[in-house]
């Protein structure tokens, strides 16, 4: 992923009001982020730890997605993440979909892994708790397979219910 500034990532985000993302926290350590390892950006709110947010490339355009910690989930649970198919420390995290969809009311969710360092882990960047499912997949694979399962996500969120 190329390396993105502050305003690329504020004016990225489709399921957001201007006003939240004027007032969003950015990740401290923007610039120090390992871009050439990343397939896109994703970060826990300091101040609002049930908030999340992920920017990637989606149909050769910066998006991005705010999540949100399900109230059901008591924080995270060792499970197989729906983006890059490891097991860990897993959150049920829920999407408004973009546009009039979404201030309705309608969301999307999935399970995704709570520290959203998916791209380390398909690359085998950064080790992992539990024990790890024996793969053939090379990392290109295991890379094309996060991708495409982001992609999926992201389509799922801009598509109205």
């Amino acid at each position: 992923m190329k390396p993105l500034t502050e305003t690329d990532v504020r004016t990225s985000f489709v399921n957001l009001t201007k006003g939240a993302t004027k007032r969003l926290n950015m990740p401290a350590d923007l610039a120090e982020r390992p871009w050439d390892d990343l397939d896109y950006l994703g970060w826990q709110d300091p101040k609002a730890p049930q908030n999340h947010y992920l920017v990637t490339e989606h149909d050769g355009r910066l998006c991005g997605v705010a999540l949100r910690a399900s109230r059901e989930t008591r924080g995270p649970r060792k499970t197989m993440c729906a983006l890059c198919t490891t097991v860990g420390d897993v959150a049920l995290l829920v999407a408004s979909r973009a546009g009039r969809s979404g201030q309705d009311g309608n969301s999307v969710g999935t399970y995704i892994c709570a520290d959203l360092d998916c791209s380390l882990k398909a690359r085998n960047k950064r080790k992992l708790d539990s024990p790890v499912v024996h793969e053939t997949l090379s990392v290109e694979q295991k890379v094309d397979r996060l991708l495409g399962n982001l992609d999926s996500f992201v389509a799922r969120v801009l598509r109205p219910a």
